[in-house]
């Protein structure tokens, strides 16, 4: 019984910060946006505008649900819990520090692009379901971009566990820092167990892991929507995409649904290229900066603040490329990403063979 409980309160514990940081990151981009444009964001509820997104919840909550007449009312009830619930659910792997992680899963990677891959699902099911030419366009576009990028992003995430040797993100982690067991090579030749900090992470592990870690970022926006792939909601040509028909609590799932997917793909980044909650500073000499700051709670500043830096960096390129079109996107994903990262997955077992 008392292992229901804990598996309860962890569940509600990570609604609970899903919901918060969401809160948080519509207020964050609003605000860069605004700084980008030369313009104040919101200013007059709350302290700097701090409470508008409370207020935007609350108002979402109190809207009417609206079910149009030629919907099909299973698939557009069940769209959005969908799309939230596969999200949602990639974050019981993650780890947050040293033996600190939500469900310690031998497969932890394989898991989370398993679950989040269901996504796609609730995004036709929610254009199908729609009854609306362009929530259907929206959803087809949004198909086609998620499956066609995970190709990229799969072949970077396994030029990372090809080095690591382990599906396990807690073990992953721990490879990147001074508590590792196993020798930490900078660059495959410089043995910087003892040392740790930023040499030890493994985009400086092995050099073709820096281009890894760029092509899953670039597949990750793809991956959550966001400019400039942001194709299935474009406004200007769909209104809103696969989410048009959508009002109330069920359009404020679809957007809890974006946000987090926004914070999942940049901590999995994290987590396999770039420490994640090890430390930045190293071990010199006598001055162990590596030892004073590792740590459960040094683990988790850390990997929140690595976190939040990489979910900024998506917000400042929403506002500032503009948004590709769907064969530029095609493109882009076929004859250059996807070969640069087959590429990277054969440096990857070369680079374990002969120089690890």
């Amino acid at each position: 019984m008392n292992f229901y409980v804990t598996y309860f309160i962890i569940a509600a514990g990570l609604f609970a910060f899903v919901g918060a940081f969401t809160l948080f990151g519509v207020y964050a981009e609003r605000k860069i946006s605004a700084f980008i444009q030369n313009r104040l964001g919101p200013t007059e509820t709350g302290k700097f505008g701090s409470l508008q997104t409370l207020a935007d919840i609350v108002k979402l909550l109190q809207k009417e649900l609206i079910i149009p007449a030629a919907a099909d009312k299973v698939l557009f009830l069940m769209a959005p819990g969908i799309i939230f619930i596969a999200v949602y659910l990639g974050f019981a792997a993650l780890p947050w520090a040293p033996g600190l992680v939500p469900s310690h899963i031998n497969i932890g990677l394989y898991y989370i692009f398993a679950i989040i891959s269901i996504e796609t699902l609730g995004i036709l099911m929610a254009g199908w379901g729609s009854n609306n030419k362009y929530s259907i366009l929206g959803a087809m576009r949004s198909a086609a971009q998620i499956i066609s990028y995970e190709i990229p992003a799969g072949f970077a995430i396994i030029s990372a566990v090809m080095i690591a040797q382990t599906l396990n993100l807690q073990d992953i982690a721990m490879q990147q820092g001074i508590l590792s067991a196993e020798k930490t090579k900078f660059l495959g030749l410089w043995d910087v167990s003892a040392t740790g900090g930023i040499l030890a992470w493994n985009v400086f592990q092995a050099p073709h892991l820096l281009i890894a870690f760029v092509i899953y970022f670039i597949a990750s926006l793809a991956e959550s929507n966001r400019a400039p792939f942001d194709i299935p909601e474009a406004e200007s040509e769909l209104v809103a995409g696969f989410h048009t028909e959508f009002t109330g609590p069920q359009f404020a799932l679809v957007f809890l649904a974006e946000y987090s997917m926004m914070f999942l793909v940049s901590m999995v980044g994290v987590v396999l290229f770039l420490g994640a909650w090890n430390t930045p500073l190293p071990n010199i000499g006598s001055v162990t900066l590596a030892t004073w700051t590792t740590g459960t709670i040094w683990g988790i500043i850390w990997i929140l603040i690595k976190t939040m830096s990489l979910v900024g960096v998506q917000m400042w390129i929403r506002w500032t490329l503009p948004r590709l079109r769907v064969d530029q996107l095609m493109n882009l994903c076929w004859k250059v990403l996807t070969p640069l990262a087959f590429a990277c997955m054969l440096i990857s077992g070369v680079w374990r063979l002969w120089v690890m």
